[in-house]
């Protein structure tokens, strides 16, 4: 009953941008933090960057000055912003969302979009 479903992966060079968007779909009260997550094979899923409702923001160190996080409240989407790409940060790119839903067992719970593939290349 609710979904998020992620769109803007690809391949790009060194040095080059990209911007990953994902949106929240479904039976929702509200959302509270959202973010986005990452897994190179072989290696565990880490944090990228975290956003909460109120706006406040959460970075990986590898990623500050680099990456820009942002929601749209209205549309259930946040965003990732990602400059500078280098080509350590190929990974998968998971959106998570903390999300009060409208049906029960009524309350917060975590949801996950499917993934969306990041590849730079050198």
């Amino acid at each position: 009953q609710v979904q998020l479903v992620e769109s803007g992966g690809g391949l790009v060079q060194a040095g080059g941008s990209l911007r990953l968007s994902c949106a929240a779909s479904g039976s929702i009260f509200g959302i509270n933090d959202m973010g986005w997550y990452r897994q190179a094979p072989g290696k565990q899923r880490e944090l990228v960057a975290s956003i909460s409702s109120d706006g406040s923001t959460n970075y990986a160190e590898s990623t500050k000055g680099r990456f820009t996080i942002s929601r749209e409240n209205a549309k259930n989407t946040v965003l990732l912003q990602m400059n500078s790409l280098k080509p350590e940060d190929t990974a998968v790119y998971y959106c998570h969302g903390n999300i009060r839903v409208g049906f029960p067992p009524f309350g917060r719970r975590d949801y996950w979009g499917q993934g969306t593939q990041v590849t730079v290349s050198s």
